[in-house]
């Protein structure tokens, strides 16, 4: 659907940060995101910050509140996406309720279209079933932007080709069970899971848990198309934030990860770093 997603991962692993829009403030947020995008960001995944994020861990959850306190509305973060100057296609993540009651006409198609207004690719909508999502897959054809599902350890069956039959843009593995955090270690799921979704014509982008350069790597070695991080860059925003830290430092900081990041998804790349099984 959309030529630039497609066109971010074509070029070999894609690294996927996120932000919520809008966190600490809408002129601290815009220059943490370009941030990411001189970094190395192929795409950008923007949270529009929702009062009940269910999928979230405490780290996103504050940014939420952040962003919320800080005036972020729907129709602000499509300035803010209008505002924004990034080479890197973006996508919203937001939850449906949002979606539905934008506008002056219930269903998604108000809130797409000005969407694809403002500049955006896609969306990943974490609390809506493929089986209940064709009127928002209907209304990203009639725009041309893709929607992207998130798929769990535990997906399967009629739900998983229900996804299968909806999705376009790439699809957002989910590395591990539970809320979304940065860790120590990278999750043992995803090798399960990139196997089920092998035959999937759209790229696959892990996400959960990956806080490091060399976690990015072994995602990629293990047959990702792309690794997407949010926890991990938005506990540098959370850190800039309580130590009255300049914005002009955070962003700096953020920049570095986002490099780092960037730089191990190509490192995994390189067949060389695939990793071989022991010999006996």
């Amino acid at each position: 659907m959309s030529d630039r997603i497609d066109a971010a991962f074509a070029g070999g692993p894609a690294f996927v940060p996120y932000l919520a829009a809008g966190d600490p403030t809408y002129e601290a947020s815009l220059e943490y995101v370009e941030a990411l995008d001189r970094g190395g960001a192929d795409v950008i995944e923007l949270g529009l910050p929702f009062s009940e994020p269910i999928a979230e861990g405490p780290t996103i959850q504050e940014a939420v509140v952040r962003a919320l306190e800080g005036g972020m509305t729907p129709e602000r973060f499509f300035a803010f996406v209008e505002d924004l100057e990034v080479e890197a296609p973006l996508v919203c993540m937001t939850y449906y309720n949002l979606i539905y009651q934008f506008g002056e006409e219930q269903g998604p198609r108000p809130f797409v279209e000005r969407a694809a207004e403002a500049g955006l690719e896609g969306f990943v909508v974490p609390n809506l079933p493929a089986e209940e999502a064709d009127p928002l897959r209907d209304a990203c054809d009639e725009f041309g932007l893709d929607l992207i599902f998130i798929v769990a350890p535990t997906t399967r069956g009629e739900r998983l080709e229900r996804m299968r039959e909806r999705v376009s843009g790439y699809v957002y593995v989910q590395a591990r069970l539970g809320t979304t955090g940065a860790r120590e270690d990278v999750s043992d799921h995803t090798n399960a899971s990139l196997e089920r979704l092998a035959d999937w014509d759209v790229p696959k982008a892990v996400g959960f848990g990956i806080k490091t350069g060399d976690h990015a790597e072994r995602i990629v070695a293990s047959g990702a198309d792309g690794v997407i991080v949010g926890s991990a860059l938005v506990d540098i925003v959370a850190e800039g934030h309580e130590n009255d830290e300049p914005t002009a430092e955070t962003a700096a900081r953020l920049e570095a990860k986002a490099r780092e990041l960037a730089e191990g998804a190509a490192r995994g790349a390189n067949p060389e770093n695939v990793p071989q099984p022991e010999q006996p």
